[in-house]
């Protein structure tokens, strides 16, 4: 398997609590990977693991970055953004008093080259570098639907548009992997068909996903690897079909009847 990811023996501690306990999994490129399992799994945790917000306590995370694979374990979240790691979150995290244009040009900030004086004197290079940031910002939105949007205050959209408007900001920082949690929260079913199309577009644009969602028909549908934690340990790893007959997994998850549905 091409990885893009490799998560290995990967705990987590918070004082005496382990949220985490010697996982190991890997992320194929090009794929969609679901990170599923109850509340308090630990799926967030490896999300922030991954993302830089957690340094992990033990383990290896290694992400290719470029042609090489590197342990990126405990790295700033700024710097694994400019590595090429994306998320967004489960509570939605976006400038709310900000327009939606201005939400994505934050995000599309980690690529440019404009320094403090550039700034200050407004030099002719970053006069024109801010116009890209506002056409990279403008073509993101238009990617998610939110092209007519753009001048709104993001406070505006209705929830299943601000879910977008933040898979939008996320976009603009040219990830390699994008890490999804529960994109599909709140959603009504038109917002959730919307997303599965969009999330295959992501796809289609050389992005790897990985997502955590409790909407199991999603993840079933959509997802060609699937990762179950439960009390921060992996119980199960392989495909859909692989998942949802794993004893383990219905027993702790799933449910007697899913191994039928």
């Amino acid at each position: 398997m091409d990885a893009i990811l490799k998560v290995e023996g990967v705990s987590k501690r918070f004082g005496g609590l382990l949220a985490l306990g010697d996982v190991s999994f890997a992320v194929e490129r090009g794929a969609i990977m679901g990170l599923i399992g109850p509340n308090g799994a630990g799926k967030t945790t490896m999300f922030n693991c991954v993302a830089g917000i957690y340094k992990p306590t033990e383990g290896r995370i290694l992400f290719a970055a470029d042609d090489a694979q590197r342990d990126v374990a405990g790295r700033k979240p700024e710097r694994m953004t400019a590595l090429g790691v994306a998320r967004t979150f489960q509570n939605i995290r976006l400038f709310a008093s900000l327009t939606v244009l201005d939400n994505v040009r934050i995000g599309r900030h980690c690529r440019t080259a404009a320094n403090f004086f550039g700034a200050v004197l407004r030099t002719r290079s970053q006069r024109a570098e801010e116009r890209r940031i506002v056409d990279d910002a403008m073509e993101c939105l238009d990617f998610v639907g939110l092209g007519e949007a753009a001048l709104s205050q993001a406070s505006s959209l209705s929830y299943g548009d601000q879910r977008r408007l933040e898979i939008a900001r996320a976009l603009a920082t040219q990830p390699r992997l994008l890490l999804l949690d529960e994109p599909a929260a709140g959603m009504n079913p038109r917002e959730t068909e919307a997303l599965v199309d969009l999330i295959h577009a992501i796809l289609a644009r050389g992005v790897t996903v990985v997502l955590i969602e409790h909407d199991m028909k999603l993840v079933m549908r959509i997802c060609k690897h699937l990762v179950v934690l439960d009390h921060g340990v992996k119980i199960a790893d392989g495909t859909p079909q692989e998942v949802r007959a794993n004893p383990d997994v219905i027993e702790a998850y799933l449910g007697k009847g899913a191994a039928h549905a």
